[in-house]
């Protein structure tokens, strides 16, 4: 499946740390992909970067219009999914939604336009409580992959050897590939 997120309504000098997050959390939760609604070379930079040092195969691009993503993502028989605390329980709908074949994943900042809940296949609650965008794009990608998206490996130049009680680090030069 593939899956890209659609970042709305970013502001750059309000909410620069918290799309940064909700990017970091695209990437290493299986997202090919992020697009940003607006322009912040910035921070597209500071995320291809991780992406660079760190491995996987993420992009990040900043887009004029996110309707006109929106709709060429549907035209070629995309899915969207609209996470809201307003919408229908994410395990009512997880089921339906493993089965698309490309999912693009609407993340909101500020109000989300109404237009969104209309375009939306599914408008999703992870939880009807108010909480943050990026715990309900970690909880929705993992709840999509079913939680083996955290074992995936990355190759990047830099590599966590996990252990249960000390921080060792792999960083490997350039040339070591």
């Amino acid at each position: 499946m593939r899956v890209a997120v659609l970042r709305l309504g970013h502001r750059p000098e309000r909410d620069k740390r918290i799309t940064t997050h909700v990017g970091l959390v695209a990437r290493a939760f299986g997202a090919e992909e992020m697009l940003l609604a607006g322009r912040d070379e910035k921070l597209v930079a500071g995320l291809e970067d991780v992406a660079e040092r760190w491995g996987g195969d993420f992009r990040v691009r900043s887009v004029l219009s996110w309707r006109g993503e929106a709709r060429r993502w549907k035209d070629v028989g995309g899915k969207i999914v609209h996470l809201t605390m307003y919408g229908t329980p994410l395990s009512e709908a997880i089921g339906e939604i493993r089965l698309s074949e490309a999912v693009m994943v609407v993340v909101g900042a500020e109000k989300v336009p109404p237009e969104i809940y209309e375009m939306a296949d599914w408008n999703v609650g992870v939880g009807n409580q108010p909480h943050s965008e990026v715990a309900a794009l970690a909880v929705f990608l993992d709840r999509l992959w079913g939680g083996e998206e955290l074992n995936r490996e990355f190759e990047g130049r830099i590599e966590v050897v996990p252990s249960p009680r000390y921080k060792t680090v792999i960083e490997r030069r350039e040339d070591e590939g």
